[in-house]
């Protein structure tokens, strides 16, 4: 999958998406402190892919960063793709107020959304946290007039998706990871019992090799296999060091080593999806 001069890579309705996206879930109220600070930062560094959701509770942070960096002449609005998503309950577009944005880009439910696409309300439309079963069903669904561009899912060493992203290859559909670095403060949603991904052994060693650190080589590996990928961070140094992620390329051989780490294990408790409608578990790889 060949990347654009700006790092975007195009989707199957036309629109290009940036292959590296920064997001803005805030784990607790002094990291929601910090998202517009470091949302700011990372546009200034050349983040242009934003992820949020109504969940997150960050969009008036996020949507004041924007439009700080447009009034300081950083960038143009149409600079920015923006992903929203609404609450757990399907919101309708219009009850989702605290986003300050006219438009979206991208709106992660199906209901309406090619209605919205039609009016000109959002230019793209995808899926989130879909598995084979639901992909298969949206796809098949009588009268559907636009397939979903992208499938936004966990993916990382330890859960690395190969069956999800086979088929979203084979149907022209782009897959977004989240927690590509793994994951644990967040006691609500996270597993706290679950291995530090940026220790592991076979990681630490191929960074080593590349001179980068573990997460940038986290990164980069899901960048070769043909992901749009998402990262999240509160400093300015690390928000900056997640763009030297272009920088450098991985063997073969080191692709197959991380490959070789899947254990079909999840960051993210199942019961945080288990009460919604459509959930249904991901398959095993």
């Amino acid at each position: 999958m060949a990347f654009g001069k700006d790092h975007v890579l195009t989707m199957n309705d036309g629109n290009k998406i940036p292959v590296l996206g920064f997001g803005t879930y805030c784990g607790d109220s002094d990291q929601k402190k910090m998202c517009e600070e470091a949302t700011k930062i990372a546009l200034e560094v050349g983040f242009r892919h934003i992820d949020g959701a109504y969940v997150y509770e960050t969009e008036e942070q996020v949507g004041r960063a924007v439009h700080a960096k447009i009034a300081d002449g950083t960038l143009k609005r149409e600079d920015v793709f923006y992903t929203g998503k609404p609450g757990a309950d399907l919101l309708p577009f219009g009850e989702d107020k605290k986003l300050i944005f006219d438009n979206v880009d991208l709106r992660q439910t199906w209901e309406a959304m090619e209605a919205c696409k039609d009016a000109g309300l959002v230019k793209s439309i995808g899926v989130s946290n879909f598995n084979l079963k639901l992909m298969e069903m949206i796809l098949n669904k009588p009268g559907l007039k636009y397939k979903p561009v992208i499938n936004q899912v966990e993916c990382h060493i330890y859960q690395n998706q190969s069956k999800m992203l086979n088929f979203c290859k084979s149907n022209n559909i782009l897959l977004e990871a989240y927690s590509v670095l793994g994951t644990q403060r967040d006691k609500r949603w996270i597993d706290q019992n679950s291995p530090v991904l940026l220790e592991d052994p076979v990681l630490v060693a191929i960074a080593k090799k590349y001179k980068q650190t573990p997460a940038l080589v986290a990164l980069r590996h899901q960048l070769q296999r043909g992901l749009v990928v998402l990262v999240k961070s509160f400093t300015k140094k690390r928000i900056e060091e997640n763009m030297q992620m272009f920088n450098f390329h991985l063997s073969e051989e080191d692709m197959k080593s991380l490959d070789g780490l899947h254990q079909n294990m999840s960051y993210i408790k199942p019961e945080i999806f288990a009460g919604h409608h459509l959930y249904s578990p991901p398959e095993e790889n």
